[in-house]
């Protein structure tokens, strides 16, 4: 896996949780399934890092 996409998917992975509980603050159920939906994301670009990681080998 990249720096760079290691990167981008914890950034996306932070970006979720801090739109997470500022939607939970402000209850504001939108804001909080997009911080879901952002963490979701961050996930999934680790899970295909890895895999690709994974056939280099």
């Amino acid at each position: 896996m990249s720096a760079g996409d290691k990167i981008k998917a914890a950034a996306d992975k932070a970006a979720g949780q801090v739109k997470e509980t500022v939607g939970k603050v402000t209850d504001d159920d939108k804001l909080v399934a997009e911080g879901k939906a952002d963490q979701a994301k961050g996930a999934v670009k680790d899970t295909v890092e890895d895999v690709k990681d994974a056939f280099k080998k």
